[in-house]
């Protein structure tokens, strides 16, 4: 079967539901997180994709800010959370060109892009300061 890099290879199971709910601890229960990128042993980032005008759940942001700022005392990290348009569950969601709407970086505050970026821009961008750094 022939796939393109970043593609999903089995997408059936990728639409499958996964039950978390017997995984409760306290008030706390898993999370996912959309996207994953260990660049070159010199930075960590985490993306997550909501529809547009979709909030992030309390938990899963406040994860999401730890685990950031736990990751900078090892290497650069950066956490995006961008909205997409996608609403036929049938079609793929273009995450590089998902629209950023907030971002973390290395123990600093959730902050708001000041200009429109996209996943891809905002990367490319971050990946620069990191290769600046070395």
């Amino acid at each position: 079967m022939a796939t393109t890099r970043g593609q999903i290879i089995y997408r059936d199971r990728a639409k499958q539901i996964r039950d978390f709910s017997g995984l409760i601890f306290d008030t706390i229960t898993p999370t996912d997180i959309d996207g994953f990128i260990e660049y070159h042993g010199q930075a960590y980032i985490f993306i997550e994709l909501k529809l547009a005008g979709t909030e992030s759940p309390f938990g899963q942001k406040l994860a999401l800010e730890r685990l950031i700022d736990d990751l900078r005392q090892t290497k650069p990290a950066l956490c995006l959370i961008a909205e997409h348009n996608t609403t036929n569950p049938d079609e793929a969601i273009d995450a590089a060109k998902a629209i950023v709407v907030q971002y973390r970086q290395s123990n600093a505050q959730w902050r708001e892009p000041r200009e429109i970026y996209t996943v891809r821009q905002m990367i490319e961008r971050f990946l620069g300061l990191v290769d600046k750094a070395q």
